[in-house]
């Protein structure tokens, strides 16, 4: 890439970061637009409607998501940055996939969590399935954003740059502060062995094995939701603990628990 180019992904990196975009994010796009400009031959201020447009069209993408990302990066690009005519480009975005999220069954996570004789990975797994935090959320999590008084966590700067609050089971406490005792965490609850916080990475492997090698980290949430609304919680209740902007992304767990549907009377 010439210098123009670099210059530009500068640009780019300043306007996500002036933006408020989430460092996940602005590393996503700058890494997506780096493949686009590495492939133009012409400077970025040479680039017309058309190569934007030819880039869109003729990229093979390996999902929806993906799409969605790659299309959002190079629409900063062009919009935010280059500051060309925004009708010239279809930046149309796919549909969504109504995918119905993953479940584990509750018993099962918790006898599985139960067995788990490392106090750190007990801890990490626990914690994650009692609040349903993202895991992001878990990593990022200091020992101060946890009050033992009024028996909440603090959540600061999550999805969408929103701040808040998640209830604190005592089980959970005594479990967190057993650990503390153990391990003296500093400053994030969890450290990596080698770095200030533990990896998404590790947390991956901590579920596939203890609790199945088909599953992944973010199903502890799902789980958690699904186990919440099916002891009785109200769905507005859930909707803040989960930081759910719309009450329709907290409703898709009504689809896929079994006992609201095992209450159903069928017609026949």
């Amino acid at each position: 890439m010439n210098q123009k180019g670099l210059s530009t992904l500068k640009i780019c990196e300043q306007k996500l970061k002036v933006q408020n975009y989430s460092p996940r994010t602005i590393g996503m796009y700058l890494q997506y637009l780096n493949k686009f400009l590495n492939l133009q031959s012409k400077s970025c201020s040479q680039l017309n409607s058309n190569d934007f447009q030819n880039y869109i069209d003729l990229y093979k993408f390996t999902s929806i998501s993906q799409q969605n990302q790659i299309i959002n990066a190079i629409r900063f690009l062009y919009k935010n940055v280059l500051d060309k005519k925004y009708s010239k480009v279809s930046f149309t975005r796919p549909r969504t996939e109504k995918k119905l999220p993953q479940v584990i069954d509750g018993e099962y996570l918790k006898s599985k969590l139960n067995s788990i004789t490392n106090i750190k990975h007990k801890a990490i797994l626990s914690l994650t399935y009692s609040t349903g935090m993202r895991v992001s959320e878990i990593l990022n999590l200091k020992i101060r954003d946890i009050d033992s008084k009024r028996m909440i966590i603090f959540i600061k700067n999550a999805k969408g740059r929103k701040d808040r609050i998640v209830p604190l089971s005592s089980k959970i406490l005594e479990l967190l502060r057993d650990y503390f005792i153990k391990c003296r965490p500093k400053e994030y609850l969890f450290n990596g062995q080698f770095l200030p916080q533990y990896t998404a990475a590790s947390c991956n492997k901590l579920v596939k094995n203890y609790l199945g090698k088909d599953y992944h980290m973010h199903l502890l949430r799902h789980s958690c939701f699904t186990n919440l609304l099916e002891n009785g919680t109200d769905i507005r209740i859930i909707q803040k603990i989960a930081g759910h902007s719309n009450i329709k992304t907290t409703e898709i767990y009504t689809h896929v628990s079994t006992n609201l549907l095992n209450r159903v009377q069928l017609p026949i």
